[in-house]
């Protein structure tokens, strides 16, 4: 039992929180207000609205002090760099003339004016536009949008703590501006950045607010002497202001390692540590820098990114032991909960059995609760549920729901023979040149087309029993003879079906493969307003049927020209879930990788001569820390092969990565044995063809050409351009021309003219290549 001057210590509050809304009101806002149906004024009320329900939610949970700031119409970063005033100079006049479409115009572009990059939130599936800045930044405070929220929470009676992106991992996170110099570094901007942040927090101390967290997940990275020196001076100089509020520094998804003793030294209130996963190691890290007496330290022990119920007795254990350790103790969650679905308790469909284990935003709230109550006032107010917790975490641990004995036999009987193809890259590339019979620089799309309307609606009649399966399946079918002959007639040489049966690349296949559960209201932000549905992995995986064969053929049916069969890879399948954390993942994932298998040689049987197993989330999910990181892609690379090695020489194996830092990866690219891969390059000006050249990387490369996260329509030359740009680092016979990303987002009209423009850029490349590389002859 913890003493009674606990209780003081016991506040429970997390760092953000979902903030679509419960029926994803947000999201309809804010697509509503670029389609002209929704009114700025009435965006600005929905926003306001959301907020004010959210913070009533938390506060009725239990919670001592809820975030702002943390909402978004788009993305924290880019609202960061509006509080700084970084404006690129292309979006300066947009801003001035309207600010909140200026702001849109940053995130998504325009039909002249190009977005910010965007690429993942770390190790998650969450993606933020990426900084720009040069040596000739300047940068203004402006602080409107966190005194806004800030004083609509505390005009609730709410204690209401503002976030806000660090300094450091700001200018960490940005990249060079176009035109700024060679091997620039946007870190050496931090002393012009300080007073601005000096600035914001003055304000918002005179607006009311107590405390300020600043952010700082970018420190849990490996960072060199200089970086954590810049550390040390930010929070010496922000410590030493005597006009701000409290400063509560985070940091989560990993441990602080040598950047711990850096904040825990300086002149701060407190500390937000994450404490779960790989972070646990924090405690003992805690301990040998000398704890934090005299602050406060918001102890993240409750997982902010899965969906399993927490342990609370484990909790409580680690949270007695930080009572030694730090002035003060708070309860929080490990990070925002921002990448959790909102309410576990909205899932009616899902056994009642496994619904006891699972845990969304609502119920990882009361978890917090409870642990803050149970470490201010002893585990005997917390006993019921102490109980109910321990009950729900056995029937999990041993229930059959779990265990299938023929996958465990399957994936125990692997041999390093099945993940390797039956003959090296270059004689398997003369095979399937002759079998494919491409033009140098052949065009193709990453899969997906865009979802209708009609196609929708044509789901949700199925799901609701409005129409039968037959009548689906050949709506289906109808979309499928469309897609195929708009790409004839654009010109297009590898094809896809267009994946209209697809509402989800991941979920589909989870509907689809054992030990995988569906939500309906599981919805968490991926980018802006695109918001995805992760399944939940809670058992064995294997694959009862085929599951893309059918769709395939029937499109390989209307053409003479190659179809593609598109996958998502294994790697993929479960970082976009949410994965069980009762066995290791490398074992989760080579039983993905076997069912994979599977569907891959039913196409190959059925004729398919070109299969795209899809890994975008390779890179995402790179542990953080590089020490751990040689582990992951071993296995992670494995299991990919293991879904691809059975296949025959002249089977072509495409696979695709989008929106990440391609760098971190390129020995772990090369592992894959992919023949082809198609790569996001647009917005990133063509740097990964750079970067896999010096690499030496010797397969088959597309890297994206055309934006498809940006209603913009590219221009012919513009793509002929960024062809040109590719030529100089990747030969003309391993070249392939393709968007960034698959197209389902987007609309028909954009689409039609955006490839017809792709098609034509390769064409007009063509003609520019010399003789000897207009043949197919294999590379070298």
């Amino acid at each position: 039992m913890t003493s009674k001057s606990a209780a003081a210590a016991a506040r429970a509050t997390v760092y953000g929180y979902p903030r679509q809304g419960p029926d994803r009101e947000l999201k309809k806002a804010v697509e509503g207000y670029w389609k002209g149906r929704v009114t700025a004024d009435a965006l600005h009320r929905t926003a306001v609205e959301l907020r004010a329900a959210t913070w009533r939610d938390l506060a009725a949970a239990g919670l001592h002090e809820v975030p702002t700031g943390d909402f978004s119409y788009y993305d924290h970063l880019l609202d960061t760099s509006v509080m700084v005033g970084a404006i690129p100079a292309r979006h300066r006049a947009a801003l001035a003339a309207d600010p909140l479409d200026g702001y849109f115009a940053m995130a998504r572009g325009t039909q002249d004016v190009a977005p910010l990059e965007m690429t993942k939130w770390f190790d998650t599936n969450y993606h933020y536009l990426v900084p720009e800045l040069g040596p000739d930044t300047v940068f203004a405070a402006d602080p409107a949008k966190q005194l806004g929220e800030l004083q609509e929470a505390l005009a609730l009676g709410l204690a209401a703590r503002p976030v806000l992106v660090g300094p450091v991992t700001y200018l960490l996170l940005a990249k060079p501006a176009p035109g700024a110099p060679p091997g620039f570094d946007p870190l050496t901007l931090l002393d012009r950045l300080l007073p601005v942040y000096a600035e914001v927090l003055a304000a918002l101390r005179a607006a009311g607010a107590e405390w300020v967290q600043l952010d700082e997940p970018a420190l849990v990275q490996d960072r060199t002497p200089a970086e954590l020196n810049a550390a040390a001076r930010a929070y010496r100089d922000l410590g030493s202001l005597t006009n701000r509020p409290k400063l509560l520094v985070a940091s989560y998804f990993d441990r602080l390692g040598e950047a711990l003793p850096v904040l825990a030294k300086a002149p701060v209130d407190g500390l937000a540590l994450d404490f779960t996963g790989p972070a646990a190691a924090n405690l003992d890290d805690l301990a040998a820098a000398g704890g934090l007496p005299g602050k406060r330290l918001v102890a993240g022990v409750v997982d902010g990114r899965n969906v399993w119920i927490n342990d609370l007795t484990a909790s409580l254990a680690t949270l007695a032991t930080l009572l030694g350790l730090a002035g003060h103790v708070d309860v929080a969650a490990s990070s925002s909960l921002l990448h959790v679905p909102l309410d576990a308790g909205a899932e009616r469909d899902i056994d009642p059995r496994i619904a006891r284990w699972l845990a969304f935003a609502r119920q990882k709230t009361t978890e917090i609760v409870t642990l803050a109550r149970g470490l201010g006032h002893g585990t005997a107010a917390i006993a019921a549920e102490l109980a109910v917790n321990r009950a729900d975490l056995a029937s999990r641990a041993d229930s059959a729901l779990t265990r299938d004995p023929a996958v465990r036999a399957r994936t125990a009987a692997v041999t390093p023979a099945d993940a390797r193809r039956s003959l090296p890259y270059p004689e398997r590339t003369v095979a399937q040149r002759a079998r494919l019979g491409l033009p140098p620089l052949p065009t193709t799309t990453i899969g997906s087309f865009p979802q209708t309307t009609e196609l929708r609606t044509a789901r949700a009649d199925l799901r609701a029993g409005r129409i039968d399966a037959d009548t689906y399946e050949r709506r289906v079918e109808t979309e499928i003879r469309e897609v195929v002959a708009f790409q004839e007639k654009a010109g297009l040489d590898v094809l896809v079906h267009g994946e209209p049966e697809r509402d989800d690349m991941v979920a589909y296949f989870a509907e689809r493969l054992t030990g995988y559960l569906a939500t309906r209201h599981g919805w968490v932000q991926s980018y802006g307003t695109r918001y995805v549905r992760p399944p939940v992995l809670a058992g064995d995986v294997s694959r009862p049927e085929p599951m893309t064969v059918r769709w395939t053929t029937h499109a390989q049916s209307l053409t003479a020209r190659p179809v593609k069969g598109m996958l998502t890879g294994p790697v993929t399948m479960l970082a976009w879930s949410f994965v069980r954390d009762d066995q290791p993942r490398a074992e989760t994932a080579r039983q993905v990788a076997l069912a994979l298998r599977d569907e891959v040689a039913d196409l190959e049987a059925a004729g398919t001569a070109v299969i795209q197993v899809d890994e975008p989330a390779l890179r995402e999910t790179l542990p953080l820390r590089a020490a751990t990181r040689p582990g992951y892609l071993a296995w992670a690379t494995e299991a990919f092969r293991l879904t691809t090695g059975g296949v025959r020489p002249d089977t072509q194996i495409h696979t695709h990565m989008c929106y990440a830092e391609f760098g971190d990866v390129l020995q772990a690219i090369d592992d894959l044995d992919a023949d082809v891969i198609s790569l996001e390059a647009a917005r990133s000006h063509m740097r990964v063809a750079d970067e896999l050249a010096g690499a030496g990387y010797p397969r088959e490369v597309g890297p994206g050409v055309y934006d498809i996260h940006s209603p913009r329509v590219p221009a012919a030359d513009e793509l002929a351009a960024l062809l040109r740009r590719a030529l100089a680092a990747v030969p003309a016979e391993r070249l392939w021309v393709n968007p960034d990303c698959g197209l389902k987002t987007r609309a028909w009209p954009e689409v039609r003219a955006s490839l017809e423009h792709l098609v034509t850029a390769a064409r007009t490349i063509r003609e520019e290549l010399p003789d000897s590389s207009s043949s197919s002859s294999s590379s070298s």
